[in-house]
């Protein structure tokens, strides 16, 4: 949603393989079938990703190293705010494992 689906968006509609990295699959999905329809792009992926999680982060960054022959772009558009305080199944703070240390450990994985 928001500026991350926006963004999703102008990509697609650049034909550009576009992968969406989301926390939910239902929501997701709904996302790439509606880019999809509205720019004729097929390369529109999703793939499920918790930025509040290392485990789920170092994950993604494996598949997207085996399955990706090359990364031009990496938009890191995760972020919560106002949530209640809560800790991680790894004791990390959740906003910021999600907003900071998820996006900064997946941008070094990917650096390659």
């Amino acid at each position: 949603a928001g500026i991350g689906k926006c963004v999703a968006l102008d990509l697609a509609r650049r034909n550009a393989r576009t992968i969406l990295a989301c926390r939910s699959r239902e929501r997701g999905q709904a996302a790439v079938e509606e880019i999809r329809a509205a720019t004729g792009n097929p390369a529109v992926l999703l793939r499920l990703l918790d930025t509040s999680s290392l485990a789920s982060v170092r994950a993604f960054a494996r598949a997207v190293l085996r399955e990706e022959k090359r990364l031009d772009v990496l938009v890191n558009n995760a972020g919560l705010t106002g949530l209640p305080f809560s800790i991680t199944p790894e004791g990390l703070e959740r906003t910021f494992a999600t907003n900071y240390l998820g996006p900064f450990l997946l941008t070094n994985l990917l650096l390659g």
